[in-house]
């Protein structure tokens, strides 16, 4: 069998279990099962003794016999029915039942057990991402607007920002959790008409037949009106919110990448590890670049969940099958890939203050613009006639440093020297050095980051104390 890539080498064993051949058979024999019991209960002629030889051999999976029958039928599901009744010498399986009445379910059982696993491991990176930004929420570094110096922030601010985003796409993706409906036994088109026929037209039966196979797969939702398939717009939901979910990880590696060039921080470089095969020297952000990698693939994902949503004929077609086979699982092996390799990111990663501090001193009069500006205007300057005088010497200096002509930031002597700026050297000196301290708000937002965590770590906390296999 040709391997999956992102599953093998990526996804942890959680993850490979649930989306695995063999797993998702014993899954569908278990919703079997399940169907079996209710249906006995309710009255039909299924002997107890069949119901045990099932439950027996459910994890008796043998994919290649599987397959033989699946040559002969051409249809997968009728292999699976063939296999399960050959192992158990029964044929009760099935009954009343269409083939999507097994896969829908099924699917979904598997899509809704991904997304609390995903769940669980976004409270555990929210975890992370809240004790570093405490770590250094009073480390001021250079912040960067179009990757360009602006004003002074904190490097836990940095990482709260990115983890708020992440705190909102997390409460999406619980919203989903909560109201993820599942498709039920409804039958060809969707009106139950066998299941009616089998309990003799008594739809209470049916109605309860139903609610109890729901109960089995623990899902808290069920569609009413839905044709042979559920509708895909679902799945489109399902992939968005991985996709959302990923999106602050994925900003905060490519920023860890970019600090990693200045040496202002990295995510780390783990005993024996080798960054270039050609240049010992070299200690690249490979993970981060792997976190980068698989956010792109869950783009591509999304871009075919869109392709199905709205794409329904009538009740419904199987023409998003292949699509799905391929989508569902490896969207949920590359988040998972993502996640694995981001706690390991978050548990290894590392600050210089010192080269930071080297960074701040260069740049730190050209952070304060804004702040002599206010300052400027405070004592009697027209803002646009302060933004001018500051902008010119501003640019020189930048100039002048790029040429070599200085080897100093020395704005705040060319603005003291200006009259259209009536500040003293002492007064904008003065501000230049409470920046080196000063980030705003910084310190009371990355607080308030902290105590939101705080409470999911509170809802969850085995979720909060995971820790991430070992990665490639």
């Amino acid at each position: 069998m040709i391997p999956n890539v992102l599953a093998e080498r990526y996804a942890s064993p959680a993850l490979q279990d649930i989306w695995s051949a063999e797993g998702r058979i014993v899954l569908e024999r278990e919703f079997w099962i399940a169907v079996m019991k209710a249906q006995r209960d309710l009255g039909l002629d299924i002997p107890a003794e069949a119901i045990a030889a099932y439950e027996s051999c459910k994890d008796q999976v043998d994919t290649a016999s599987i397959m033989e029958r699946e040559r002969v039928t051409r249809h997968d599901v009728k292999a699976r029915i063939e296999e399960f009744n050959g192992l158990a010498g029964h044929e009760h399986v099935h009954k009343g039942m269409t083939s999507r009445d097994l896969t829908e379910n099924v699917e979904q059982l598997q899509v809704f057990r991904s997304l609390q696993i995903i769940r669980d491991k976004s409270v555990a990176t929210l975890a992370r991402l809240s004790r570093r930004a405490q770590q250094w929420a009073d480390l001021v570094i250079t912040a960067r607007t179009h990757n360009v110096a602006a004003q002074p922030t904190t490097f836990g601010k940095r990482l709260a920002m990115f983890g708020e985003e992440m705190l909102s796409a997390h409460a999406a993706l619980q919203d989903l959790v909560d109201r993820y409906p599942v498709r039920g036994l409804k039958g060809a088109v969707g009106t139950q008409m066998d299941q009616l026929s089998l309990f003799d037209g008594d739809a209470a039966k049916v109605a309860e037949l139903e609610k109890r196979v729901v109960a089995h797969l623990g899902m808290p939702a069920v569609w009413t009106n839905v044709g042979q398939v559920y509708p895909r717009s679902l799945d489109f939901r399902s992939v968005a919110a991985l996709t959302d979910l990923a999106s602050g990880p994925s900003s905060m590696a490519k920023t860890l990448r970019l600090m990693a060039g200045h040496e202002t921080a990295s995510e780390g470089f783990a005993p024996g590890q080798t960054g270039s095969s050609a240049m010992p020297h070299k200690m690249n952000s490979r993970s981060c670049e792997r976190v980068n990698g698989f956010h792109v693939i869950l783009k591509g994902h999304l871009a075919m969940a869109s392709g199905l949503a709205g794409d329904q004929w009538n009740e419904g077609d199987v023409s998003c099958s292949v699509v799905r086979r391929v989508m569902l699982p490896d969207a949920f092996f590359a988040i998972d890939g993502l996640f694995e390799t981001f706690l390991t990111i978050l548990d290894q990663m590392d600050a210089y203050p010192a080269v930071i501090r080297r960074e701040n001193t260069h740049y730190l009069p050209f952070l304060m613009t804004t702040t002599i500006m206010m300052e400027a205007v405070k004592a009697g300057v027209g803002r646009e006639t302060a933004h001018k005088a500051i902008k010119e010497h501003a640019v020189a200096t930048v100039n002048d440093l790029r040429a070599g002509k200085v080897s100093t930031n020395n704005l705040v002597e060319r603005l003291a020297g200006d009259e259209r700026i009536p500040l003293t050297i002492e007064e904008l000196s003065g501000i230049v050095a409470a920046g080196e301290s000063n980030a705003g708000a910084a310190a009371a937002q990355v607080q308030g980051f902290v105590e939101n965590v705080n409470r999911l770590a509170e809802a969850y906390p085995a979720a909060a104390a995971y820790q991430p296999g070992s990665i490639l």
